[in-house]
């Protein structure tokens, strides 16, 4: 998935997708859990809404500094810590929303020649922002196979 627009275009399509999977989930439904090690539909929507914003500080870090170090993000810790079991699905998805907005904001506004900017990852080593940007994208593919085999009872 090379194409910027493309993945742009993906971007943009996301909480469409991730609305549409929720759409007349009841509370109970959107809450229960496949398995014991795998989130809820609810859990996962908390999550795409606080990585959107971890997103953009890393696509922010990347054009400020010369390849900045990053470590992996906690996804587990921060489930427990903002206890996504106690939020509102249809709330974190509007912030989810606006949080994309702002990150599309963001990248539009990147130059041709800064999509080679790059830094370092801890697990995935060297990226550029275009990697970076590549990430985000299969992420959100990632979850929104996630939520649909929640609701499924898969895990």
């Amino acid at each position: 998935m090379e194409n910027i627009e493309k993945m742009l275009a993906d971007l943009e399509r996301a909480p469409d997708g991730f609305s549409e999977a929720l759409r007349g989930g009841s509370e109970a439904v959107l809450s229960r859990r496949p398995d014991e090690k795998n989130w809820s539909a609810k859990e996962i929507v908390c999550h795409v809404r606080d990585t959107e914003e971890y997103f953009l500080s890393r696509f922010q870090m990347i054009l400020s500094y010369d390849e900045p170090k990053f470590s992996p993000a906690d996804a587990g810790r921060w489930a427990v810590e903002r206890q996504y079991h106690r939020n509102d699905a249809g709330e974190a998805l509007t912030a989810f929303r606006q949080r994309r907005r702002e990150t599309l904001v963001f990248i539009k506004d990147i130059k041709p020649n800064q999509w080679e900017r790059a830094c370092h990852h801890a697990i995935r080593g060297r990226m550029t922002l275009r990697d970076y940007l590549n990430l985000l994208a299969g992420h959100d593919k990632n979850h929104l196979d996630q939520i649909n085999r929640a609701l499924e009872g898969k895990g």
